[in-house]
């Protein structure tokens, strides 16, 4: 039998890897008897620990959220993954979280057992982060926004788009997209009776809250593959549509979500979406693409390329 420190320990763990509990489940799991499970909770709950009891016969057990943040318990892969991510965190696109993020991965680092250190230490030495060139955000503005996104209520901001002045904005937040380099919030322009994608670095000021909404329908299934869609095409003066005869994962490898949107049409082609300022941009990107291609729209487009066609074909020809 396991001593009892050990064995509250192990009762932690065991709540905190499944919803609830019951009982017997949990005497079972330690090989005690239940009136000692009870014991070894109220001891957990006197530790700060938020562990509520469940209604039924069986009676059962759940870990909860509290007032204050009682220590977590972490196994090897997930303590590992917590210390990467604040280090990345110290030197990403969010700003005001570096020294946080650093503070946070300081106390991790002391509390971590030597073979463990040891795999956080061997990807800090043979890792160089390449620092994002793109701009950074507020991390307060995204914590409103995500609670704004969870409690289902409108978000007042100032935007100021590519083109134009600063504008008040009313909404209603879907969720955000973080593509690597930029944020992105998806939500329901009131104003404008539709589906509108922002980004979070030209929200002017803190967002703030208003009145809360009943959730519509997503824009899409995915709302990564909906901001793809936005930015690859939506915001340039030209957009494309053209099928690619290659496999979707061979021409996303040479792409990225933000230069073209794809969609699979079978195991040989795709669609694709894009956009630029320029027609020249576009087929410069589909000629690096190494792939034959189709161009659906826009007929500007298909014209631009019988243009340059027609140059290529007389560069080549044998003059006398």
């Amino acid at each position: 039998m396991l001593e009892t420190s050990a064995r509250l320990l192990k009762l932690l763990s065991l709540l905190q890897v499944r919803r609830d509990w019951t009982g017997p489940e949990l005497a079972g799991r330690l090989s005690v008897d239940v009136r000692t499970i009870r014991r070894d909770v109220d001891k957990l709950r006197s530790l700060g620990y938020p562990v509520t009891s469940l209604p039924g016969a069986a009676g059962g057990y759940q870990l909860g959220a509290g007032a204050e943040l009682p220590p977590l318990l972490l196994d090897d892969d997930e303590a590992v993954a917590v210390a990467v991510g604040l280090r990345t965190a110290a030197n990403g696109s969010v700003a005001g979280i570096e020294e946080t993020s650093i503070r946070a991965l300081t106390k991790l680092e002391q509390v971590l057992p030597n073979r463990l250190r040891r795999r956080v230490q061997a990807l800090q030495a043979h890792t160089t982060p390449l620092q994002a060139a793109g701009p950074t955000v507020d991390s307060e503005t995204l914590t409103i926004i995500a609670a704004a996104c969870r409690d289902h209520q409108q978000l007042r901001f100032t935007y100021a788009p590519t083109q134009g002045e600063p504008a008040k904005r009313l909404a209603e937040p879907q969720g955000l997209v973080h593509t690597g380099r930029r944020w992105y919030l998806v939500a329901w322009d009131v104003s404008k009776e539709d589906w509108r994608t922002f980004r979070v670095d030209r929200i002017t000021e803190e967002p703030t809250l208003a009145a809360r909404f009943t959730p519509r329908e997503p824009p899409a299934e995915s709302l990564g593959e909906f901001v793809s869609r936005q930015v690859a095409s939506s915001v340039y003066t030209h957009q494309a549509v053209l099928t690619i005869h290659a496999p979707m994962q061979a021409v996303a490898e040479r792409t990225t979500p933000m230069s073209a949107a794809l969609e699979p049409i079978d195991e040989n082609s795709c669609l694709m979406r894009t956009g630029a300022d320029a027609l020249e941009r576009i087929v410069w990107h589909l000629l690096f693409l190494g792939f034959e291609f189709d161009v659906h729209e826009p007929v500007e487009l298909k014209e631009y390329i019988e243009v340059l066609a027609g140059r290529l074909r007389n560069a080549i020809r044998v003059r006398d």
